[in-house]
């Protein structure tokens, strides 16, 4: 296994080298279409996750609201305020 490759198994990974070896070749194998597919398929996946966990920690906030959190967890505080403006906060 080349260094690269080793990298990818050194943090904890309970994939055996040999599945990972074999996961790899089929990654550098698939066609740049349906890496872009899983890509956009992770993403909808992470965001989903994300907003059940602010529906979770805020569940008296507007979608709206809700939405601007996010901009806040994916863009940071400051850029999410200069994009959308100040978080507004229901009283």
């Amino acid at each position: 296994m080349g260094d690269r490759e080793e990298s990818l198994n050194r943090f904890g990974s309970d994939t055996s080298p040999e599945v990972e070896r074999v996961r790899l070749e089929l990654l550098r194998r698939m066609p740049a279409h349906r890496k872009l597919a899983l890509v956009g398929e992770m993403s909808q996946t992470v965001r989903t996750l994300a907003m059940a966990g602010l529906r979770q920690r805020h569940p008296d906030d507007t979608p709206a609201q809700r939405r601007r959190r996010l901009a806040n967890l994916v863009l940071g505080p400051e850029l999410a305020a200069r994009a959308y403006g100040p978080m507004v906060e229901d009283d």
